[in-house]
């Protein structure tokens, strides 16, 4: 009978190891993934803000604002029409984060400029341009006026929002179409500027955002130097993103400029650093979603993104036409993290209880903020009672790595009424659970009940 028992509860993956004389009592406890996507905070996709319908679950939204929209008069920006026109407090107030992009380059159908009219009286050195890539104006960043107002320009935006995390990945943008760090200097405009002149535009983002994860778009010096992320506006595209990875696990040259600036090597960044980027529009999301899903998936692993967007899965739509698609794509994003194992040494006799738990990612990119795992006690009526931090650096916890961790309580009168034990990784700004775990238990909320 005793043998039966055993198997029973070895295919529950529950385990007894030794009980000695009934005082203390040793289990060990195993868990599988879920099949399930997980809609967790800073990862995943990041539709545009704008669109409530398409940000659904998401955790994350994207915002891009141009020059002129920040700064139409001089010296008054105009704050309440970004935060408005972006729903932004609607997002803080639900606990998304944003990936943000300044631009002073957009292209589009009409003629027009991204920087402000009062801008363009003071330098009037850039190039109208009317090309494949839209219409538009590109500044001649190299106008010492133009980089002074653009410095103030980044202080102001992070004056309002660099606060805290809620802006939590920045792409630089600032420089040439789209923000790409790229001008199509054959089509008459003016090169791109020397590295010394870029480094101008970029450290103002680094005193303006001090509690955000900075991206370029390329592995510049400037991301070893000061720890960055990259992202990649071409994901999908098999060229694109391979040449693009090559940089960064081999270094290249930068040939825009009339001087060209090396890349620099920055092997396995996506350790340290976020990669972001969004999907190609020189492919259909259909071709990318249904006949090669399997080359996407496999590109957007290798370049172990944290986030896609804002041209990515949106919950309105490819959600619902490509529900495997989503699912799968989801799931190739970011951290996924785990309990593989729990071991617990229960000594009636002291009155404490030991877990030993392994914590694992199963994803393809640790987490970049430092949130805090925790171990709950549950009372008979369901309430948390207690809970304690465990010694644990989840930011280290790469692609599949493990950390193997314990915490130890210490109470007879809990001990009495102890029901059940939880895990959960907490908001540290709100001191709740707030990450899916890629395993499958019963949980309340993020709390996973780890044995009862």
């Amino acid at each position: 009978m005793v043998n039966q028992v055993k198997k029973m509860l070895a295919t529950l993956l529950i385990l007894t190891v030794t009980t000695d004389v009934g005082l203390i009592e040793n289990n060990t406890y195993r868990y599988e993934h879920t099949k399930e996507a997980l809609h967790n905070p800073m990862m995943g996709f990041s539709p545009d803000a704008d669109d409530k319908e398409a940000v659904g679950e998401n955790t994350l939204v994207y915002v891009d604002v141009t020059f002129r929209e920040l700064e139409p008069q001089e010296g008054m920006y105009d704050f309440d029409a970004i935060i408005r026109d972006n729903n932004l407090e609607e997002w803080k107030a639900k606990r998304k984060k944003v990936v943000f992009r300044f631009l002073c380059d957009d292209p589009g159908d009409e003629e027009h400029m991204d920087i402000p009219d009062w801008l363009y009286e003071k330098t009037k050195d850039g190039t109208f341009y009317d090309m494949d890539y839209g219409k538009g104006y590109s500044p001649d960043y190299e106008n010492k006026t133009f980089i002074k107002e653009h410095e103030k320009a980044i202080h102001a935006l992070g004056n309002k929002f660099g606060q805290d995390n809620f802006f939590c990945y920045i792409e630089l943008g600032s420089l040439g179409h789209w923000g790409e760090w790229h001008v199509k200097y054959d089509e008459g405009i003016e090169r791109f500027p020397s590295e010394k002149i870029a480094l101008l535009y970029i450290k103002p983002y680094i005193d303006a955002f001090p509690k955000a994860r900075l991206l370029m778009r390329r592995p510049f010096k400037a991301v070893t130097t000061y720890k960055m992320g990259v992202y990649n506006d071409m994901t999908g595209a098999v060229e694109d993103t391979n040449e693009w990875i090559s940089w960064i696990k081999k270094g290249g040259k930068y040939t825009d400029p009339k001087k060209p600036y090396l890349l620099k090597a920055y092997p396995d960044i996506w350790d340290e650093s976020p990669v972001g980027g969004e999907f190609t529009s020189s492919i259909s999301m259909r071709n990318m979603l249904t006949t090669n899903l399997d080359r996407t998936l496999r590109l957007i692993k290798k370049s172990h993104m944290t986030f896609i967007g804002p041209k990515c899965l949106e919950a309105d739509k490819e959600a619902i036409q490509y529900p495997q698609a989503y699912n799968d794509i989801l799931k190739s994003i970011g951290y996924q993290y785990a309990v593989s194992k729990c071991t617990t040494k229960y000594n009636k006799m002291e009155g404490t209880l030991s877990l030993t738990l392994t914590f694992e990612n199963t994803g393809v990119a640790p987490m970049y903020f430092s949130w805090k795992a925790f171990a709950y006690l549950y009372s008979e009526d369901g309430t948390i009672i207690k809970k304690q931090a465990f010694d644990l650096d989840l930011t280290k916890i790469t692609q599949n790595k493990t950390q193997t961790v314990t915490t130890k309580f210490e109470d007879t009168a809990l001990m009495e009424t102890l029901l059940t034990v939880g895990v959960g990784i907490e908001n540290p700004e709100t001191n709740t659970a707030e990450v899916y775990l890629n395993m499958e238990a019963e949980r309340e909320g993020c709390i996973y009940k780890l044995y009862e």
